[in-house]
């Protein structure tokens, strides 16, 4: 599975709203300076993210976006599912009514392999983990 613009993107406004987290709503126009992700392009990205219950926005002076649960509940497969839908390789690996020989595919039964550890990946990380790597990196670089 390649993960598109509209996944990382994404992941990283998501990890923007987290390193933000209990400071208030974050204007999009703000994520996209830091993030260098046009506006207009994080304002359609925000879509599925609000549908999928990960963002809440806030309408007013003091409006704009938080995340709807702490960066410790949200798990990267929820932000992945939300933009990319599945990270099956193959459509035949979650729907197996769309090849007449799924149940003799030798083949399909390592795309499902493949779906199952980036499955495993993406629910074993939270945006708190990327928070807490991005922080340790930011560290790390502000020593050079």
């Amino acid at each position: 599975m390649k993960i598109s613009t509209k996944g990382r993107y994404s992941t990283r406004a998501m990890l923007d709203l987290a390193l933000h987290f209990g400071k208030g709503p974050v204007l999009i126009r703000d994520i996209s300076k830091r993030q260098k992700i046009s506006k207009g392009y994080l304002e359609q990205l925000f879509i599925p993210l609000r549908s999928a219950g990960l963002v809440r926005g806030i309408r007013g002076v003091s409006g704009g976006f938080t995340l709807v649960r702490p960066p410790t509940e949200i798990k990267l497969s929820e932000i992945i599912r939300a933009t990319e839908g599945s990270c099956a390789p193959a459509v035949c690996v979650d729907d197996s009514n769309l090849c007449g020989q799924s149940s003799e595919c030798i083949a399909r039964d390592v795309w499902a392999e493949i779906k199952r550890a980036c499955d495993r990946v993406l629910e074993s990380k939270t945006l708190q983990d990327l928070v807490e790597k991005q922080r340790a990196k930011s560290a790390e670089s502000s020593k050079e």
